[in-house]
């Protein structure tokens, strides 16, 4: 282990009983599967920041700003070590405030990393994810889902472990 880093963000919007998902394309780190809403790396004055990270990757990527969303909370952290780095991921989950314009109702559209896409939370445990993000979401939709915890997860190449972190 050599001391890297990398700290990344994801969004997942939802909208009653559906998510919206970005089917990454192009990507350096993640290319080709169903991913957050929006989400990427931290800038560097965004170290100690995952909100304003994930809040930057959301407008860039979609063009959604802060004021459309509501209940905005992290929810997940997860640790992982691959490829000689340490990858930290930060989850965010948010509703979408009607009027933003990609309602479900709407059909899928692009964006600049992909295109993304309305599932029903039936949909989500079949589609092709990064490794911690489909434990994030199976997690959100057994446990996460019913209260306003946030979890802890660390990979161990065979799961995904999750505790809660309380604050104390």
């Amino acid at each position: 282990m050599n001391g890297k880093l990398r700290n990344m963000s994801g969004i997942y919007l939802m909208y009653g009983k559906k998510m919206l998902l970005l089917y990454r394309q192009g990507g350096r780190v993640v290319n080709n599967v169903w991913t957050a809403s929006a989400g990427g790396h931290f800038e560097k004055s965004e170290l100690n920041d995952a909100k304003a990270c994930v809040l930057r990757e959301l407008e860039e990527e979609t063009g959604i700003a802060e004021k459309a969303l509501k209940n905005m909370e992290m929810r997940y952290v997860t640790i992982r070590r691959t490829n000689g780095e340490i990858r930290q991921n930060y989850y965010f989950f948010a509703e979408l405030c009607g009027g933003a314009g990609i309602e479900p109702a709407s059909f899928a559209f692009t964006s600049n990393e992909g295109v993304l896409k309305w599932f029903d939370f039936s949909e989500l445990r079949m589609l092709e994810m990064p490794y911690t993000a489909k434990y994030v979401i199976n997690h959100y939709l057994e446990t996460g889902i019913f209260n306003h915890k946030m979890y802890g997860g660390i990979a161990n190449g065979e799961r995904v472990m999750f505790m809660e972190l309380p604050e104390y």
